[in-house]
């Protein structure tokens, strides 16, 4: 599950640092806006797309389902490479998003599986996975960008579709995996319970927090290339993917803690901060400043983004990951698409630093917020993923 989770997070970080230049090699199109709207029209699909694929899989077990899913996301990837206007670009690209859309009912049911107590040690893993993948995927396609034409990536991310949909199979017919898997999809379909109100007050928070966090990732490698005048694809990529390293170590941390006993008692509230600051430090245009601000960033990124998830399972139940999982990610995904289209519109009224100061605006208001929304103080973590 764990590989599965892995190739589909390198797969679909390939592009994502770079749809600017893409669309400019592409289709000529230079325009911050319509970059802006893509991706948030990206984000719009994965909100409406992820509900319905955890009601279709409480009919369908998840790896009956994902093998579809994936075989269609690669004959889409195909149909991107090759599609020379802008509206068959796209109507492919986004129905290729819809389909991948499923891959995330993956997250909900290794939660089901694992025991409460392992949650927040399962969750750094998990966040660690996705930054590598990040890294991968966004190191790999700096290099590709050098090196084939751009219709190409999308014919190695329909190859890393094809591969999931090769692991599902084999998942499928792994006697004790298959089994696993149904006993957890048994579990979660058996308790039709709604989401309460403190369910909806943390989408309300994760809504601002991935608005915020999300909201310089766009353009950062265009912004990146213009403050060094290093027109470098693939060092543009590396820096993009400096916060990843810092969730790397923010695991390494979290594991030294947790084995000499020690928990998180000093809360997060100074993350945001410590959020809010390394956003500022990267709208300055001195170089040093801006990557310590990218790793500061980073490191607050992490910690933030798992406590967050933490509080997702700490106010539901396994029979209700999948469901809960699914209303949370539709309050993420629209605050990633309000960051998309935010985006798209400061930096085209305003510049490529407007971005860094509306995310640490946003960040301290997330800071404002949290004690209200959340109504308790943070617990410790004996699992130590926080400082």
């Amino acid at each position: 599950m764990l590989t599965l989770t892995s190739l589909a997070v390198v797969g679909d970080a390939v592009l994502l640092p770079f749809y600017p230049q893409y669309f400019a090699s592409r289709f000529g199109v230079n325009d911050a806006s319509l970059v802006g709207n893509y991706l948030a029209a990206m984000c719009l699909v994965v909100m409406l797309a992820l509900p319905a694929w955890a009601a279709l899989a409480r009919r369908v077990a998840l790896l009956r389902l994902l093998p579809v899913t994936q075989l269609a996301a690669a004959l889409l990837c195909l149909c991107s490479a090759f599609s020379n206007s802008m509206a068959v670009f796209w109507l492919a690209s986004l129905s290729m998003v819809a389909c991948k859309a499923s891959y995330l009912l993956i997250y909900p049911l290794l939660m089901s599986q694992t025991p409460r107590q392992q949650h927040g040690s399962l969750i750094g893993l998990l966040s660690v996975i996705v930054h590598f993948g990040g890294i991968g995927g966004a190191l790999l396609g700096g290099a590709l960008l050098g090196l084939l034409p751009p219709g190409d990536i999308f014919l190695l991310m329909a190859l890393a579709d094809l591969l999931q949909m090769a692991l599902c199979l084999w998942l499928r017919w792994h006697p004790h995996v298959s089994s696993a898997v149904a006993e957890a999809e048994q579990e979660q379909a058996a308790s039709p319970q709604a989401a309460g109100a403190a369910l909806w007050r943390l989408g309300l928070l994760m809504l601002l927090f991935y608005c915020s966090a999300y909201l310089v990732r766009g353009f950062f490698a265009l912004y990146w290339q213009q403050q060094s005048g290093i027109d470098n694809s693939l060092l543009a990529a590396a820096v993009f993917a400096l916060p990843a390293a810092m969730a790397l170590l923010g695991l390494w941390h979290a594991r030294r803690r947790s084995q000499r006993g020690l928990t998180a008692t000093a809360g997060l509230r100074h993350l945001w901060w410590l959020g809010a600051a390394g956003l500022l430090l990267q709208a300055q245009p001195w170089l040093p400043l801006l990557l310590l601000g990218r790793c500061l960033f980073g490191w607050a990124l992490f910690q933030l983004t798992v406590w967050l998830d933490l509080q997702l399972f700490r106010h539901s139940s396994p029979a209700r990951y999948a469901r809960d999982y699914s209303r949370i990610s539709l309050c993420q995904n629209l605050g990633v698409l309000l960051s998309s289209s935010a985006a798209g519109v400061l930096v085209a009224g305003h510049g490529l630093l407007a971005p860094f100061v509306a995310a640490a605006l946003g960040l301290l208001l997330c800071w404002l917020l949290s004690p209200v929304l959340l109504r308790e103080p943070a617990p410790a973590l004996s699992q130590g993923v926080c400082p």
